[in-house]
């Protein structure tokens, strides 16, 4: 079946992995159209596609009325050589230090995924894949076996409760997401992924990269006072990648609702600190404690029950494989 892909953010995390994997297929059969304006990344992540047929970028910017119109007639004029037209939403203002600041996230977040939405539906695309965030769960992050996509949502508490402002602006676009299937217009569904990492990753304040880096220049790291007791889950952006692409050919999860994608693999961040450390052959990293950040969670662990249960995926790659990983791409 020849599939044709929209990818927004196509250069961020999980953009540029799909892409790279809907072209690869030896079978021929996917055409990826993507776009990004370089927010927090580089047309250096799809370098190695620009010169793929069957992948087609633009810099484009989903808050720009006009690109967008662009965007539109050029779907419009390949949609009937294909049998599928599929919608990825992978554009997201993505980073703690955004969070506090409802303007840096709304306008993309929110605004922008919703004209997304709509531009999918006036073209009659058959699915929509909305990327949300574990963010949602908020400081209700973690209890025995992962907190699941149907368990309540507690948020910050209102003295720091910019701290979800991404949060509820991801949840508003699930929202969309849910009534846009609701009323027939469309098949689709909302993705909660929860820490995803990657061996392209170019922002480097995540944490997986701020400390490789770090070590790998100083021998040392600096991290948060919050770091001394917070611990998390990560997920390898292939594993990421591998769930959407399950979603998307799995008829009866284009629900509308939601999936969390996550691992259960929970580390400190300490401990993460000395994994990556034994990895660069750094024996006792030195680590250094500086700044506080509010309303952050101590843990984050996800049920991922719910995808199992409706797919054939699970994460494949473990954590330690997932560092070495990325420290190839550091090296080369």
């Amino acid at each position: 079946m020849m599939e044709l892909y929209v990818i927004s953010g196509v250069t961020g995390m999980t953009g540029n992995e799909l892409a790279r994997k809907l072209t690869a297929s030896a079978a021929g059969n996917a055409k990826v159209i993507g776009f990004d304006n370089f927010f927090a990344s580089s047309i250096e992540t799809v370098k190695d596609l620009l010169g793929n047929g069957r992948f087609r970028f633009y810099e484009y910017d989903l808050n720009d009325a006009a690109q967008m119109e662009a965007l539109r007639q050029i779907i419009l004029a390949e949609r009937e050589a294909y049998e599928k037209l599929i919608y990825i939403n992978c554009a997201a203002v993505v980073h703690t230090e955004h969070f506090y600041h409802v303007e840096r996230t709304f306008e993309t977040n929110v605004l922008g995924m919703k004209s997304f939405l709509e531009q999918a539906i006036a073209l009659n695309a058959d699915v929509f894949i909305n990327c949300s965030t574990s963010e949602v769960y908020s400081m209700h992050s973690w209890k025995e076996g992962g907190v699941s996509e149907s368990d309540y949502l507690t948020l910050s508490h209102a003295e720091h409760s910019q701290r979800t402002s991404y949060a509820t602006g991801k949840l508003l676009t699930e929202f969309f997401m849910k009534e846009a299937v609701t009323e027939q217009k469309i098949k689709g569904c909302s993705i909660r992924f929860a820490n995803v990492y990657s061996k392209n990753e170019l922002y480097p304040k995540h944490i997986i990269p701020h400390i490789l880096r770090q070590l790998k220049e100083n021998g040392q790291v600096e991290l948060l006072e919050n770091s001394k007791v917070n611990r998390r889950t990560f997920l390898h952006n292939e594993d990421s990648c591998a769930a959407v692409l399950a979603l998307i050919h799995s008829e009866t999860a284009l629900d509308g609702s939601v999936y969390n994608v996550a691992t259960d693999e929970e580390i400190s961040i300490v401990d993460l600190v000395t994994l990556c450390a034994k990895k660069l052959g750094i024996a006792q990293p030195k680590i250094t404690f500086r700044g506080y950040r509010e309303s952050d969670p101590e843990r984050r662990v996800l049920s991922t029950e719910k995808i199992r249960a409706r797919t054939d995926w699970e994460p494949r790659i473990p954590l330690e494989q997932g560092i070495e990983m990325c420290l190839e791409e550091m090296t080369d």
